[in-house]
């Protein structure tokens, strides 16, 4: 018919290799229902006693639970749950999500890893569903599933290495410490930005270190973070649970 034209349509079919990346961005991502903007891991009461006022004092304050904290013995348990699954030994797997369910320094960073556990393992079982990931929910702890724990099962079970998904995992810690630092007043965007940037080596290293990692290499010098989460909870005014 004079006059119609056609118009041409580009359909570009997502490869196999892309599905694992685009499955770790989305659940890494500050969009995903676990909750993770209303934990500060201890920076609300840092703030308030001062002791992170600035990029500086921030960075460092990151930077020292990434390299010798909490969020390094997350990372370790990661590595041994991803393993586990894996290598399919579901003794090894049910014994790293005990150990990850005690692991905690006090009730409210206790909270913050299971909160987030149970509410990333209850997404992805909807929205990723797999026959294996059906099966494990039998032999974890039921409501106590640490966050680390829950995120390298699906990993390893959507085919995500563990390699990215150690990188990502502690990415996504840094990330959140600086997006509540920003909502804390402590420092401004542009600043947030910079921070992230300058983490990135510790990040890479200690997600490299320990990426053959067992269950005798968790161990932690964090104990001011701990301590602070302790104060927190009598804080008399609070923007986060931890």
């Amino acid at each position: 018919m004079a006059g119609r034209t056609t118009a041409a349509v580009t359909v570009t079919v997502m490869t196999i290799d892309q599905a694992p990346l685009l499955r770790l961005l989305a659940w890494l991502s500050p969009s995903f229902p676990v909750g993770s903007f209303a934990y500060s891991h201890g920076l609300e009461a840092a703030r308030e006693l001062d002791l992170v006022t600035d990029r500086a004092s921030l960075t460092d304050w990151i930077d020292g639970a990434v390299a010798f904290g909490s969020a390094r013995n997350d990372a370790v348990i990661l590595a041994c749950a991803h393993r586990a699954v894996i290598e399919d030994d579901v003794e090894a797997l049910r014994e790293v999500a005990d150990v990850a369910a005690t692991l905690f320094g006090s009730p409210e960073l206790a909270g913050e890893s299971l909160g987030q556990g149970t509410a990333f393992w209850r997404t992805v079982a909807v929205a990723w569903p797999h026959p294996r990931f059906e099966r494990l929910t039998a032999i974890l702890p039921r409501g106590r599933i640490a966050y680390p724990v829950a995120v390298a099962t699906a990993a390893a079970v959507h085919g995500v290495s563990r390699r990215d998904t150690l990188a990502a995992f502690l990415h996504g810690f840094a990330a959140n410490a600086v997006s509540a630092a920003i909502r804390l007043g402590i420092i401004g965007q542009t600043d947030g930005q910079i921070a992230t940037s300058r983490l990135e080596e510790r990040v890479a290293s200690i997600s490299d270190s320990v990426h053959d990692a067992t269950l005798d290499d968790i161990g932690s010098a964090s104990l001011m973070i701990d301590l602070l989460t302790l104060w927190h909870e009598t804080q008399t005014t609070r923007l986060f649970r931890s």
